[in-house]
């Protein structure tokens, strides 16, 4: 794994120096030795029946939460076989991938609203800057315990940025059970992968877990090479048992494919281009993240609980590529254009204090979010230079350009965060629950280049009120109404010609009902939305060279989902969602108007389904995807339709002990051609078949 120095004995024995001292005077009691047990052969627990540690600030079911919510667990993950974050995501309902090069991988689209700018990405309920519209950790699934997505308006937990949905990557934790479990896999295309991770106590009062995890790939066409790795370790000290301390300290390094997608003719791939790639052979995108964090949870007594997390975040991402290939059929060339140079630099410093006060009718979540990011922008802007390679036969040459590599300008958010939620158990049938939260930006940019420079403040307050309705034990109905905002841009990127815009507002109607099958046999859920957001940016109808805040866009649908325990050996789970989502007011250059237009990157239905049949110690896992057709652009143009597609994809699993279970993998059998994304005048082309081979062990 290139570039990971971290070790974890080190951060043990640093750890322990630090804690061991204090733990005489604070270890009262000795904590009891818990044995966890369970089988590979059981099915995922329902999603229902989990408390989500996503959709709100205080402790409620899954089944009385009046939110829309669910995941994937890691024994899903498994099954699926999805190491990549964004691979397993998308199996959730309505949530679609465009993820690219230049955003970082981790692009969604959800409810109408596409983009790092309107679908927010979290670890552990913690969010980090958005700088430049790129997110890119985490881009893998190993140390996970499970992923969340809150579709709809999420800013009462996660502030600006989340007006379609939020991703919420949630850590394994610590165990004084010790285990171990190691993943080994290889196959086609040159793909490796090995994964490490282990839990245990290392005193009566210590605990640690450990996850690292190494990938590397060739790729199935040129500039598709990747590799990266990532060390995830935490401490876990309990004095007492109304005590807990969480240290954690995590560093990965990635090098993504440099495949900036394939040129498009008559607003079709060029299919005999597909295996061809038209950058630099010194091309070059990396990301190196680190991440270090403190918790500390005391149960002052059993209403009373007080939470206060420190955590300090640095991301380093560097793009030298060239972007944009037009192709030319008839001369049989490539013309490329856009050598673009950029590095981010991005530190956030943050600590968040709660208070969780419980009563017999009442939870009531009380915080305080306090923030500063910095965040430097290095670039070769104006991006010039071109050149013309064959189509067929391309020589990459070096990446060249005319316009110089220096510091272009540097930001500092500084955010301040206050909420309340409550929820009200009124009686056994019906739970009210209401929530508020302010968010304050403090924005404050430096242009190097003009030296120029400018502050700005943002405000936005953001409200839900959701009322439940238990039909059964096993059922319930909900209605639910919340607010939300979306910057204009990422906020660590706002430009002076930005001065003047706030905050866009959205408001979200929503029911639902959720069911548990009898006997845990399964569950269905469905949700009827509607979102209108306004103040997004659009074009003034008297002077279409200016941009002002004024556009609108909405969007509505329904989503379903359902899990089957069909027969002791046979289980199905499956999702589908339609949405309709348009802009009701939108200009763009020129004057062009966009009213009516369908968004970018946003499919009309999306569906996921899987079987799981076993035999004895087997298992075949059987899963379509699918995705409708999306535009390439707002203006809905015919050449930029990207065509809807279908993957089928398959598991085959042989507990070879107890301890062991190999499975067979294969990606798209089918071997479909399809488009994930448009950029520039490409398009990227989704992974071909290929076969791999994992082996688990657990023990």
């Amino acid at each position: 794994m290139h570039g990971l120095y971290f070790s974890f004995p080190l951060l043990r024995r640093t750890a322990c120096g630090l804690l061991l001292s204090p733990a005489a005077v604070l270890a009262q009691q000795t904590l009891t030795e818990v044995l966890v047990t369970g089988s590979r052969n059981e099915a995922p627990a329902l999603d229902t029946a989990r408390r989500s540690a996503t959709a709100s600030h205080v402790d409620v079911p899954t089944l009385d939460l009046p939110a829309s919510v669910s995941g994937v667990s890691a024994e899903q993950i498994d099954e699926r076989a999805d190491r990549g974050a964004a691979e397993a995501v998308t199996r959730t309902v309505g949530l679609s991938a465009a993820g690219t090069p230049g955003n970082g991988g981790l692009a969604f689209a959800s409810r109408g609203f596409y983009g790092v700018n309107s679908v927010g990405v979290a670890e552990d309920g913690i969010t980090l800057g958005v700088g430049s519209g790129t997110i890119s950790y985490p881009s893998d699934t190993w140390g996970y315990e499970r992923f969340e997505v809150l579709r709809g308006p999420a800013s009462l937990m996660y502030g600006s940025g989340t007006m379609g949905a939020t991703v919420n990557a949630i850590r394994k934790q610590p165990s004084r059970e010790r285990s171990t479990e190691l993943l080994l896999s290889g196959g086609s295309h040159g793909t490796a992968r090995m994964g490490l991770g282990s839990t245990g106590a290392l005193s009566d009062t210590l605990s640690y877990r450990v996850d690292a995890y190494g990938a590397r790939s060739d790729g199935d066409r040129a500039f598709d090479n990747s590799k990266g790795g990532k060390l995830m370790s935490a401490l876990r000290w309990q004095p007492r048992g109304d005590f807990t301390l969480d240290l954690t300290a995590d560093i990965s390094s990635q090098a993504p494919s440099r495949y900036y997608g394939t040129p498009t003719i008559n607003g079709r791939v060029a299919r005999e281009l597909i295996g061809t790639g038209y950058n630099t052979e010194d091309s070059d995108i990396h990301y190196r993240d680190k991440r270090f964090k403190a918790k500390a949870t005391w149960q002052v007594n059993d209403a009373l609980a007080v939470r206060n997390e420190l955590y300090h975040f640095g991301a380093d991402r560097h793009w030298k590529n060239i972007e944009a290939y037009d192709y030319n059929p008839v001369a049989g060339t490539v013309a490329r254009s856009d050598y673009l140079e950029i590095g981010h630099a991005l530190q956030q410093n943050g600590n968040r204090l709660a208070l969780d006060w419980k009563s017999s009718a009442h939870q009531v979540a009380v915080g305080w979010d306090v923030s500063q990011a910095n965040f430097r922008n290095t670039s070769n802007s104006p991006y010039t230079g071109s050149s013309v390679v064959s189509a067929f036969d391309p020589v990459p040459g070096t990446w060249i350009s005319p316009d110089p590599y220096l510091p272009r300008m540097g930001s500092t958010l500084r955010q301040n965060a206050l909420y309340i939620e409550d929820a009200w158990k009124i009686n056994e049938q019906w739970l009210l629950m209401g929530g508020i939260r302010r968010d304050w930006y403090e924005f404050s940019r430096q242009d190097f280049v003009a030296n120029t420079g400018f502050d700005k403040d943002l405000n936005g307050t953001s409200w839900r009120l959701g009322l439940t309705r238990k039909l059964t034990a096993q059922s319930s109905v909900y209605a639910q109404m919340t607010t939300g905002h979306d910057p204009v841009t990422s906020l660590l990127s706002l430009a002076a010609s930005q001065t003047g815009f706030s905050l866009s507002k959205g408001r979200q109607q929503e029911v639902g009902f959720k069911q548990q099958l009898a006997d845990g046999r399964g569950e269905w859920t469905a949700a009827l939305f509607h979102i209108a957001k306004g103040d997004i940016i659009t074009r003034d109808p008297a002077n279409s060279a200016l941009s002002i805040q004024g556009g609108k866009q909405s969007s509505r649908g329904l989503e379903l989902t359902g899990a089957l325990q069909a027969s002791p050996a046979l289980r199905l789970e499956a999702n589908a969602a339609y949405t309709k989502a348009r802009f009701d007011e939108l200009i763009e250059a020129g004057g062009a108007d966009r009213s009516g237009n369908r968004p970018a990157n946003v499919p009309k239905v999306t569906a996921n389904l899987w079987g799981h049949y076993r035999e004895g110690g087997w298992r075949t896992s059987l899963g379509l995807r699918y995705v409708g057709s999306r535009f390439g652009d707002n203006a809905n143009s015919a050449g930029k339709r990207l065509p809807g597609y279908t993957v089928l994809d398959a598991v085959v699993s042989w507990n070879a002990t107890p301890q062991t279970t190999v499975s067979l993998i294969g990606r798209n059998l089918t071997n479909r051609v399809y488009a994930t994304a448009a950029y520039n005048s490409q398009w990227l082309v989704g992974a071909s078949r290929s076969v791999e081979l994992m082996a688990q062990m657990r023990f």
